[in-house]
């Protein structure tokens, strides 16, 4: 029996420097098994899992823009592709695991995988599968934080779940200040006066906007995803 949730439909965002090797490879095959078997058991609990992740592990816009000799859109497309390279190896590993899962990018690859496009989606959801979006929202200037609240509002997700280094917000960097507290539930607005840097702001605007609950939770414990969806790990809630 599926255990109790109150999400049917989850967005989860992860990092892209969550898929890399300790040497700093971009990639590390024993961390994309070990997600990809984490979704099947998320899957298994009832819940339905679209997927973005990013591509800071490869490459990042905004910061090779600001070296100077790359503009912010062209050094932004690079790092939508990064996103797409790191959603094709998290469907393989998810099909590897026995996961029905399929790549969509918001940038148009025909040849490398399918065009994000909402219906198609939904089905693909409703038919069981796990969806890997890919592409951010298509256009620079916007992270992949913004096309991870953008793509659960489409596609209908009762929350977004954005797995990180750390167990919750907290109401400072845990690694550099002691005090610091993890908060179970918050509101928008509360997160939002206390500056708590959930997600970008463009992100948690879209997120307001459109009344979606943020779960932060931490991505490094064995079967993460499952246990904060389910309420077996910490994590805190940002809710409207």
């Amino acid at each position: 029996m599926p255990e109790t949730t109150p999400f049917r439909r989850v967005l989860v965002k992860l990092s892209g420097e969550a898929l890399a090797a300790p040497d700093g490879y971009w990639l590390h095959p024993p961390t994309l098994a070990g997600i990809a078997d984490d979704i099947a058991r998320t899957l298994e609990a009832g819940i339905q899992v679209a997927l973005v992740v990013g591509g800071g592990n490869m490459i990042r816009g905004a910061r090779i823009s600001a070296a100077g000799w790359i503009d912010r859109a062209t050094g932004d497309s690079l790092g939508m592709m990064a996103t797409v390279m790191n959603s094709l190896a998290l469907e393989t590993a998810l099909n590897a695991a026995g996961v029905p899962a399929r790549t969509m990018s918001a940038v148009s690859m025909p040849t490398i995988c399918e065009t994000f496009a909402r219906q198609p989606a939904l089905h693909h959801l409703d038919k069981g599968q796990v969806i890997v979006l890919a592409g951010g929202t298509g256009n620079p200037f916007f992270t992949t934080d913004t096309a991870a609240v953008l793509r659960a509002a489409e596609l209908r997700c009762n929350a977004v779940l954005k797995a990180t280094q750390v167990d919750g917000v907290y109401s400072a960097d845990p690694k550099t200040d002691p005090t610091a507290t993890r908060y179970d539930r918050l509101t928008h607005d509360e997160a939002i006066a206390r500056d708590l840097k959930v997600m970008d702001t463009a992100a948690f605007a879209l997120a307001r906007e459109a009344r979606l609950s943020i779960v932060v939770g931490s991505v490094h414990a064995p079967s993460s995803i499952k246990a904060i969806l389910t309420g077996a790990a910490p994590s805190t809630h940002v809710v409207p």
